[in-house]
C-alpha cells in the first residue's frame, strides 16, 4: 500500500487503499487486498465501501471483485487535460514520431517515479513496458534519469531515497552513488540514455523538458530495440529531441487554458437578445 503521512488522516488512508487496488491492474477480491494491507479488516472494509459508494471503485457482485470506478476516468481525463504536459506537447510528440518513425515517450515525475503521460508508437512497434498512464522507476529509465539529473538538492536526495534500486538487468544502477555519476554526465551533455537498464533489449535517448529556472517539467525520449539500432545511432537524434523539448517548454510556459464564453445580454431598442460570441 502507498505510504501515508500520519497527518493525512482518513483521506490519506482511503486514497492509499485506492492506489493499492489500482496497482493490481485487474479486478481484485477483498481478501487479496486485506492480505496485503496493514489496516484492520473492519477499517479496510469501511474504506472500500465508501470508495465504492463514491464511484471511485466499482464492485462486480458476480465475481465479487473491485476495480477502479468510472469516476476516476473522469478525474483522470481532467488531470490529463489540466495538469499534464500532454495536451501542450501533443503536436511536438506527433511531429517527432512522424519524422523519426520511432517510439516517442512523454513523461513527468510523480512522487519520485516516472509517469508516462503520452506515447506514440513506432512505424514498426516493439513490445515494451511503457504505456501512457503507467508508472515506472526513475533510476533506470532514460526519461527518469533526465528529470532526476536536473533536480536541485535536497529534492534529488529525497527522490533517490524513494527508489527501490532493484536490479532489473545487468546494467541497472544498484545504488545512489552509481546513479549520481550518470546524472552528472547527463547534466553536462543534456542527454540521458537507457542502456538496457530497465528491460533487456530496450534502449533510448532522452532529454529533460526544463523551465526557465532549469527545473524539470518532464522529459521526452526516443526508444528502440537493440535488434534494430544502437546507442550511437540514437545519440544522433539528440539535437532534434532537444529542439522538441525546448518547444514544449516554451509552449507550456505560454499555455493559457481556454475560458468558457459567458453570454452577454444586449439591448437594442425594446428588444433584448443574448450574444454568445462575446
Amino acid at each position: 500500500m502507498s505510504a501515508v503521512d500520519k497527518n493525512d488522516g482518513t483521506v490519506g488512508k482511503a486514497l492509499a487503499v485506492l492506489d493499492q487496488i489500482a496497482s493490481y491492474g485487474r479486478p481484485v477480491r477483498f481478501g487479496e487486498v486485506l492480505a496485503a494491507s496493514s489496516l484492520p479488516k473492519a477499517t479496510l472494509y469501511r474504506f472500500v465501501q465508501t470508495l465504492t459508494n463514491q464511484a471511485m471503485l466499482q464492485y462486480d457482485p458476480e465475481r465479487q471483485t473491485y476495480a477502479p470506478g468510472l469516476r476516476l476516468v473522469r478525474l483522470a481525463h481532467a488531470a490529463w487535460a489540466q495538469s499534464s504536459l500532454a495536451p501542450v506537447a501533443r503536436p511536438h510528440v506527433d511531429a517527432l514520431s512522424a519524422e523519426t518513425g520511432e517510439t516517442v515517450h512523454l513523461a513527468q515525475l510523480d512522487h519520485a517515479q516516472v509517469l508516462y503521460v503520452d506515447k506514440r508508437n513506432a512505424h514498426d512497434p516493439i513490445e515494451m513496458f511503457s504505456q501512457a498512464g503507467k508508472v515506472g522507476p526513475a533510476y533506470c529509465t532514460g526519461v527518469g534519469k533526465a528529470m532526476l539529473a536536473f533536480l536541485p538538492e535536497p529534492d534529488l536526495s529525497h527522490a533517490l531515497a524513494q527508489q527501490s534500486w532493484h536490479r532489473f538487468t545487468h546494467a541497472t544502477h544498484g545504488s545512489p552513488e552509481e546513479l549520481r555519476v550518470d546524472l552528472a554526465d547527463i547534466r553536462a551533455t543534456g542527454l540521458s540514455f537507457d542502456r538496457e537498464e530497465h528491460e533487456v533489449g530496450i534502449i533510448c535517448v532522452a532529454v529533460p523538458i526544463l523551465n526557465r529556472q532549469m527545473r524539470p517539467l518532464g522529459a521526452l525520449s526516443i526508444t528502440d530495440s537493440t535488434r534494430r539500432t544502437d546507442l550511437d545511432t540514437l545519440r544522433q537524434l539528440g539535437p532534434r529531441l532537444k529542439q522538441a523539448a525546448q518547444s514544449i517548454a516554451q509552449d507550456a510556459e505560454n499555455w493559457i487554458f481556454p475560458q468558457p464564453q459567458t453570454p452577454q445580454i444586449m439591448s437594442q431598442g425594446e428588444q433584448t437578445y443574448v450574444r454568445s460570441d462575446a
